[in-house]
């Protein structure tokens, strides 16, 4: 059985911001699965986040850890259809019991929704999709942030206000952020690019 990921030794330190490159089907999104707790591992000696070996959690430990520790941006936004983007922003609160007052008005002002916000998906931009997406990841303050090709169906100026938010919120929280990337102008705002191919890390 060929292993997608190959020896692959990462160290991401707290309050980084670190894009990863490569060709399709090198990997890149697998290992995001892997550092998002959402796939296990075959053969890892260690898995540690936030001070943490995962790999040593069962499973809802893991879950647990994911959604506390957490958030992730995904290209195709993932926001559920049937809530106004204010819902799908609080989910994350109610999901771990914490109060929706205060915080959801502010990440909603905080990415520009402040009069879109009563939209469903269906009738905000794709810009604005994203930008709810973003606000849902980030509202319960993660510790890590994980991005996979989140300005992948954005024009280019939409991309600049998604790479300018993970810039505010990486500075303003000291938020710890892995992103996907195929935009060189995107990888160009991460402290550090790492460049895959084959499931390894070159």
């Amino acid at each position: 059985m060929a292993h997608v990921l190959r020896s692959v030794d990462l160290t991401v330190e707290r309050g980084e911001f670190i894009a990863i490159m490569g060709p399709s089907g090198c990997g890149k999104t697998t290992l995001l699965n892997v550092l998002g707790l959402m796939t296990t591992p075959t053969t890892a000696m260690s898995l540690v986040v936030d001070g943490v070996d995962c790999l040593k959690l069962s499973d809802p430990q893991r879950t647990r850890a994911r959604r506390e520790s957490i958030g992730f941006v995904f290209q195709r936004f993932n926001l559920l259809s049937t809530l106004s983007a204010r819902r799908n922003i609080e989910l994350g609160l109610r999901l771990r019991g914490m109060p929706v007052d205060g915080i959801v008005e502010d990440v909603i002002s905080e990415v520009g929704l402040s009069e879109m916000a009563h939209r469903k998906p269906a009738h905000l931009s794709i810009g604005e999709q994203q930008r709810a997406a973003i606000a849902r990841a980030v509202v319960c303050r993660p510790r890590l942030l994980l991005a996979d090709e989140p300005t992948g169906n954005l024009d280019s100026e939409n991309a600049a206000v998604v790479i300018d938010l993970f810039k505010h919120f990486h500075a303003t929280w000291d938020m710890t952020i892995v992103m996907i990337t195929h935009s060189r102008e995107c990888a160009r705002s991460a402290d550090r690019v790492l460049m895959m191919r084959d499931g390894r890390i070159q």
